[in-house]
Formats: structure tokens, C-alpha cells, sequence
């Protein structure tokens, strides 16, 4: 993917005329579109693609890929303006700007973070946000098994483009479709062929990120120590990707996909603990999430617990059956729950999608799972016993739309070392635990977070410890925030430990190394080492 043109000496010139008396005597907006206007090659009209409150599109653009509504209620802090860029060289200039005006910026691609950290500040304002959604370009090449996916582009865009070019190709990242890829991979991003190839993160061969000086690098020109810390060290910390090349990976022509609920009254609990026993020990080519919620019982009036056990298989309903007849009989699949399709097909499958959709729903980015939520998430390194589930399931009782998933490890997951990207949850863990609960009242927030605050604690013996770890796309502001520019590595090392285990300090050395400034920083951002330690390094 060629770069976009750019004026980088245009920039440091006018940053050289525009002094601070100038600054201080035009608003905000004005100041910053005389800003993009001089360093830029063309005569842009840059107007047209920055939107402030006082624009009609500006709720429904701030709003428009927002997952949790959480954070588009009205007390929610605003940011001044939202720009949209089209080529990298928009890019460039707003970091420049932003840095010379000292307007803090926030970068969203998907906007689907659990904590709304893409697009809302709670510690600085004012600020404003760079959105990528325009940067949607995807050039897929077979023959080369790669494909260059801008960061704007949506996993689903980029499954779907895929399969215009092959059916036997693919590309291991989640099962959410309205997914912005440029966040997404900086997490890790786990998805249905994890256990077959790794994290989306795992399967990453260059990338294009502008730094804290406006500079363009790709994979060459950066490093491989900041090639390392973008692939999994989470977004907003290093500077802003624009584009990714990534592996494509084969998939089969036929690929099985099934759906089996148990509910208590058949055993759910016996079942799932002998799944959760079985879970790492599985076949690779065969993933699992099971997602355990409420549900209405036999008897009227009365909830029960329903897991259901959502599935894909790498191959066909035969091989599948016998996989599970060997590893996990106790879930009783049989071949009128098999569905044999493929892997495009399945993508629509597992996420969801009504019985009719064909392909091409995925270019319409929908987001299927809006809603207002509490995320947490935990990892195990060993079976959660029938009694701890029981108790589970009580605390389930206690909330309205309470969802627990388990999704298993194993695979290639154990085979890759935990220092080879930053994300370190690898060998020696059983399964993943998402939990979740939603809710439709904003005056019921502090109730429903209150909940699952209280599974969290419950669930403690159960997890991993020292430190019990976190999974970054999930992210998780109870596990501590940064404050303002004044970031504390200390106090960020609690958090930072549960992300990334051993990998956290090494992140910290590049962030020193490639923004010591702190200029891409958030309330979980990666912080830079403090003047004092630099020293003595």
C-alpha cells in the first residue's frame, strides 16, 4: 500500500510562523484548520471532514460505531471535534497540530473498546478525535498469501474480501464483524481459528504507523522493537496505525458450524465442567465458545441457566462427530446439529447473522451487539469445580441479562511463546472467561457494575494469580487508570502486569524510546519511563 503524499518540511515551517499569540485569539477548530490547511499539499477543504457539536452530523458520527452505550449517554464528556481523514497525510498534520495547539487526541477505528477509551476523555479535556472509519482500503493477494487492510476497515470487510478472491483463505481475527482491524490486532484479537494459528496479532507481516513526530514508518523504518509493542500492546500508546498487511491463512472448502444449548434440568453443569476439563486437550481445528445466560424454565415463572455451546470445525461433519466422540461425548452432538458450509459462511454463522444473510451484509458494517455493558475478564489454569459453578449460577439469579462465556485454549495458543508478542496468555491456561452483563436504564449503572464487580471477587480462587491476568481488548478500567499526563509506571505496573505479565516492562522501554513525551496517551495507555530511571538505565 503506497503512502499518501505529504509536506512534512511544510509542517515544521508553519509550526515556526504560528505562535501562540495567533493560537489564542481563533477558537479551537479555526485554529486547528488553519493548522491542516498550511500543511498540506493540496488546498483541501478540511472543514468538510471535521465535525464539532454544532454540526447536525456530529451525534450520529461521534455515535457511529459505538459499541457501549455507556458512554454515549449525556454526561459523558464530548470531544470538541471529530475529524475524519481520508489519506495519511491528514494524519500527519492533525498529530503535528494537535501537539503544537496541546489539544489532547483520542484515535478510534472500530469504537467497540469495552471502556470507550477511542473516543471519550474522562481525564483531559478538552480533546478531540481522530476517527479512521474513511481509511477503509483492502488489496488482497493470494498468491503472496497477505492482504494490506486499512485501519478504518472492519473485519468483516476484510473476511469479505477475502473470499471474493478465495475460498480456501482466511484470516484468524474476531468473531464481531463491525471490529475497526486497526484496534483490533493491537490487542491481540482472538477469534474461531485462534487454536488453529494464533491471534490476529500472531499473524501480522508489516504496518504503517504515524509516531508522536508526525513521521510515516512502516515495518523497516520503525523496528521490529515497535513492531513488536503495536502487535498486541494495545492502541492509543505508540502512535496511530493506519494500515496492516497480514498473513492469510488456509481454510478448508468445507467448514461445520453447530449451536447446542443445555440447560440445568439436562445437566448443563456436569457438562460444562467436564468441556472445561477437556478444553485445552481439544482438537485445533476445533473452537468453542460457550456462553452460559438466564433462561426461561419448564416450570412457569421460574429461570434456569442455559450454556450454549456455539462451535466451528475445520473440516467436515464426519471428521467433527468423531473428534467429539473422542474428546467431549458428554455434549451428546449429533449430525442433524452439523451444518456443513463455508468459511465465509460461517464467519455470518458465528456472528450471529439471521439464517438468510448472504456475504455481502458484512460490507453494511452492522453492529449486532450495541448495547450499554460491564465487561470483565479472567483466564484459568485449571477447571472451575461443579460447586463453584453452582454458586455461579446464583449470582446469575441475581441479575437481569447476567452472560458468562468460556471460550477454550490449547492449540497453537500453547505453542507460541508468551514473550513473542506482547499479549503473554499462552501455555499452561485451560480456557478464557468473559463476563458481561447489560442493562437499558442509565440511572441503573452503579447497580449493574456493582454485580459484576461482586462475580469478579467471587470467582477469584477459580483464575489465574500473581498476577491474575487480563485480556487487553476486554479492557478494564476497575484494574486501575492512569492520571492525566502525570502517568505513574508504578501505579501503572499494577494493570500493565495483568495485560501483559513480563512483556509490560519491555513495552515501557519502547514507549521511552518512540513518544517519551507521553503525546498518545489514555487511562490504560503504556506509560514512559520517569526521568529519574531513564538515567540509570
Amino acid at each position: 500500500m503506497a503512502p499518501s503524499g505529504s509536506s512534512f518540511l511544510s509542517v515544521f515551517v508553519f509550526l515556526l510562523v504560528l505562535s501562540p499569540s495567533s493560537i489564542d485569539s481563533l477558537s479551537t477548530k479555526d485554529s486547528f484548520l488553519q493548522c491542516l490547511s498550511k500543511n498540506s499539499e493540496s488546498s483541501y477543504p478540511f472543514s468538510t471532514i471535521l465535525y464539532t457539536p454544532n454540526n447536525s452530523s456530529f451525534t450520529s458520527v461521534l455515535e457511529s460505531s459505538v459499541q457501549n452505550l455507556r458512554f454515549s449517554q449525556p454526561t459523558v464528556p464530548k470531544p470538541e471535534f471529530i475529524f475524519t481523514p481520508l489519506y495519511e497525510s491528514h494524519i500527519q498534520a492533525v498529530v503535528v497540530c494537535s501537539k503544537q495547539l496541546g489539544i489532547h487526541l483520542r484515535v478510534r477505528s472500530g469504537g467497540h473498546d469495552y471502556e470507550g477509551l477511542s473516543y471519550v476523555s474522562e481525564l483531559e479535556q478538552p480533546f478531540i478525535v481522530v476517527d479512521l472509519a474513511k481509511l477503509r482500503s483492502i488489496s488482497v493477494d493470494i498468491e503472496d498469501n497477505s492482504a494490506w487492510v486499512e485501519a478504518g476497515a472492519t473485519t468483516g470487510e476484510l473476511y469479505y474480501r477475502i473470499s471474493e478472491k478465495s475460498n480456501t483463505h482466511g484470516y484468524p481475527a474476531g468473531v464481531c464483524t463491525s471490529l475497526g482491524i486497526g484496534g483490533h490486532i493491537t490487542g491481540g484479537a482472538y477469534g474461531t481459528m485462534f487454536r488453529k494459528y494464533g491471534l490476529a496479532a500472531d499473524n501480522v507481516i508489516d504496518a504503517r504507523i504515524i509516531d508522536a513526530y508526525g513521521r510515516v514508518l512502516d515495518r523497516r523504518a520503525m523496528g521490529e522493537d515497535l513492531f513488536w509493542a503495536i502487535r498486541g500492546g494495545g492502541g492509543g500508546s505508540f502512535g496511530i496505525i493506519t494500515s496492516w498487511k497480514v498473513k492469510l491463512v488456509p481454510v478448508p472448502p468445507v467448514v461445520t458450524v453447530f449451536r447446542v444449548a443445555r440447560t440445568l434440568e439436562q445437566g448443563a453443569t456436569k457438562i460444562l465442567y467436564r468441556f472445561l476439563q477437556a478444553s485445552d486437550k481439544l482438537d485445533e481445528n476445533l473452537f468453542f465458545r460457550v456462553s452460559t445466560q438466564l433462561a426461561n424454565a419448564s416450570e412457569e415463572g421460574k429461570k434456569t441457566i442455559s450454556t450454549s455451546y456455539n462451535g466451528l470445525f475445520l473440516g467436515d461433519a464426519k471428521r467433527l462427530l468423531q473428534v467429539m466422540q473422542e474428546s467431549f461425548p458428554e455434549l451428546g452432538l449429533t449430525k442433524q446439529d452439523c451444518i456443513e458450509t463455508n468459511w465465509i459462511n460461517s464467519v455470518l454463522y458465528m456472528g450471529f447473522f439471521p439464517n438468510n444473510s448472504t456475504p455481502e451484509i458484512l460490507l453494511q458494517r452492522q453492529n449486532l451487539f450495541k448495547g450499554t455493558f460491564k465487561g470483565k475478564s479472567d483466564f484459568a489454569k485449571k477447571p472451575i469445580h461443579e460447586s463453584a459453578l453452582e454458586g455461579l449460577w446464583e449470582m446469575m439469579y441475581e441479575e437481569d441479562t447476567p452472560s458468562v462465556a468460556f471460550i477454550p485454549y490449547g492449540g497453537m495458543m500453547s505453542k507460541i511463546s508468551e514473550s513473542e508478542i506482547p499479549f503473554p496468555h499462552r501455555k499452561g491456561n485451560m480456557f478464557f472467561i468473559n463476563y458481561m452483563t447489560t442493562w437499558e436504564d442509565p440511572s441503573e449503572n452503579a447497580k449493574h457494575i456493582d454485580w459484576i464487580r461482586k462475580v469478579y471477587k467471587y470467582m477469584t480462587p477459580y483464575v489465574s494469580m500473581y498476577p491474575r491476568e487480563a485480556y487487553l481488548n476486554y479492557r478494564d478500567l476497575d484494574l486501575g487508570m492512569n492520571k492525566n499526563t502525570n502517568t505513574s509506571f508504578k501505579e501503572a505496573s499494577v494493570w500493565g502486569s495483568k495485560y501483559f505479565k513480563g512483556n509490560f516492562k519491555r513495552l515501557v522501554k519502547v514507549k521511552t524510546k518512540v513518544d517519551a513525551g507521553n503525546f498518545f496517551r489514555h487511562e490504560q495507555s503504556i506509560p514512559p519511563l520517569p526521568i529519574s530511571m531513564r538515567k540509570r538505565k
